[in-house]
């Protein structure tokens, strides 16, 4: 007596990370079809004889190329740049620290676990209201780019680093406030209810258990959103909100090359101290 041996077909499941990528390749195809139907572009066209011409010419400008003193090897140009990256730093602190503020005051209520009272093991009628206030000024915060921002506070304000500041401020303090309640909404709850089962009041419990375990994280994304904010400060200058960017935008205007040279050199100087006082502050937190 034969026995067949049936092996049961594997089934495929269309998950959800299939069909995003399904959906992500049917907007690329999308995309280039457009581009090159509808738009009647020319990928080729790009590297034209005339495109390389313009990109030598500007190669030669930002080197110096037939300049007798470019601004990266003028003294005074010097000073006066370093001034602009102090006025940049100034800018960029300033920015972290107020969205930093804001986010602290905000990212408990923003947080589900403790709308629904899981956090502090009091669950408060206004909690959802305050939850949801909180989530779509998140929303609304994080949604409108920096630049936006920075047109409309310059329009009320002179142009300045304080401006700036603030426009740099408001679009980080959504994106800091909803990466760091979930930081709270993952956080794990068993050291919260061995709080509890002393008698630790709601306080005691943010101040002793919740705060002390999700500050490490919230350290890691203060510290990236400053380095991203330092390198945006270029994006706000373009309206006057001062510092490198600004000068940036009028080295442009009137077509001197040596000076945007001299400025992306201390973006670069500005970049690396960054990322080196990152690394400190987080090797010491360790």
């Amino acid at each position: 007596m034969k026995y067949e041996i049936i092996i049961p077909k594997k089934q495929v499941k269309f998950t959800f990370i299939k069909f995003s990528i399904l959906v992500l390749l049917a907007l690329i195809i999308g995309s280039w079809v457009f581009i090159y139907r509808v738009d009647n572009a020319d990928f080729w066209g790009l590297f034209s004889e005339k495109n390389r011409n313009y990109a030598k010419k500007f190669l030669k400008g930002l080197m110096g190329v037939g300049e007798k003193e470019p601004a990266f090897l003028d003294v005074e140009s010097w000073k006066n740049a370093l001034k602009l990256t102090y006025e940049t730093l100034q800018m960029s602190v300033m920015a972290i620290g107020f969205a930093t503020i804001g986010m602290l005051f905000t990212v408990i209520p923003a947080a589900r676990n403790a709308a629904d009272g899981t956090l502090t093991l009091s669950k408060k009628w206004y909690g959802f209201l305050l939850f949801g206030f909180m989530r779509v000024l998140y929303i609304f915060s994080r949604a409108v780019p920096e630049l936006v921002w920075a047109m409309i506070i310059v329009f009320i304000f002179k142009p300045g680093i304080l401006p700036g500041a603030i426009a740099l401020a408001l679009h980080n303090f959504g994106i800091l406030g909803k990466l760091c309640a979930e930081v709270v909404e993952d956080l794990d709850l068993r050291s919260i209810r061995n709080l509890a089962s002393c008698g630790a009041s709601s306080g005691q419990i943010l101040i002793y258990g919740v705060i002390p375990t999700v500050m490490p994280k919230f350290f890691t994304y203060i510290l990236y959103r400053g380095e991203v904010i330092l390198r945006t400060t270029i994006v706000v200058g373009f309206v006057g909100a001062g510092g490198l960017g600004q000068q940036f935008k009028l080295s442009m205007s009137y077509f001197k090359y040596t000076e945007i040279t001299l400025i992306l050199i201390c973006y670069l100087l500005l970049v690396v101290l960054a990322d080196l006082a990152s690394e400190g502050a987080r090797w010491i937190s360790e």
